[in-house]
């Protein structure tokens, strides 16, 4: 199957709504969130498009109807597309990309850097976030290297990395260290996350800030001012709803 006839596997398509967070923070934004991933987080935050239990939501959709359904909630008006997930990467994303790209879209790719893919170099940005220790899933760097030869430097290549605690702070400086060209941006991580369809769920938004506050002082302390720390911006508006 090529890419062209090919389909993917969707678990919502949302928006224009505002990027709430990394280095495209505040950007109107239509998503795509694909269903499926190769990671499973302790603390993920989008299970019901990871866990295969939640499989028959999900909708493959063919390469036409994903892009009808971006121009329709876009006006037809060129907005910036994200492709996430569960893990985009492992979706055939090519002729989607080529096809938005002709009529003036811009498309940016969020994953943990566990699939490098070819088409990784048609992206406008890609963020890389790969997850730390408290995720309990283990960095296979030389993919995540990967990852970044498959871009060939086309597109805008960035470093997202939450950090819940000590040991996610000193791994972020790693990963920083790893990849020097690589402009890093840091969230603290909401360790409130909702459960599939439980988009209700409180949020400990005290913990959340004082999280915040304590990773700003570690970034400022330790003198490391290449590093940009930024909020959640969509959990400080809207807690854990969803498609917002």
């Amino acid at each position: 199957m090529t890419d062209t006839h090919a389909a993917i596997r969707v678990s919502e398509i949302f928006g224009p709504t505002i990027q709430g967070e990394g280095v495209l923070i505040g950007l109107p934004t239509v998503f795509i969130r694909t269903g499926g991933c190769d990671y499973r987080c302790s603390w993920c935050d989008s299970l019901h498009a990871v866990d295969n239990q939640f499989r028959s939501e999900w909708e493959m959709m063919p390469i036409n109807a994903v892009w009808q359904t971006v121009v329709t909630l876009s006006g037809g008006r060129p907005v910036m597309v994200s492709l996430s997930g569960g893990n985009p990467a492992i979706q055939p994303f090519r002729a989607l990309i080529e096809r938005g790209h002709r009529e003036g879209y811009r498309f940016a790719l969020e994953t943990q850097g566990s699939v490098a893919r070819d088409w990784f170099a048609d992206l406008d940005v890609l963020v890389l976030s790969p997850k730390p220790p408290s995720s309990e899933m283990r960095t296979d760097w030389a993919a995540l290297e990967a990852c970044v030869d498959a871009a060939q430097e086309k597109p805008q290549i960035v470093l997202k990395l939450v950090v819940f605690d000590e040991s996610d702070y000193v791994y972020a400086k790693g990963a920083a260290e790893r990849f020097p060209r690589l402009p890093v941006y840091l969230q603290p991580g909401n360790h409130t996350p909702p459960g599939p369809g439980n988009e209700d769920a409180s949020v400990d938004m005290d913990g959340i800030m004082k999280r915040m506050e304590w990773l700003v002082e570690k970034v400022t302390g330790d003198r490391w001012f290449d590093a940009r720390v930024l909020p959640q911006l969509h959990v400080l508006l809207w807690g854990n709803k969803r498609a917002v």
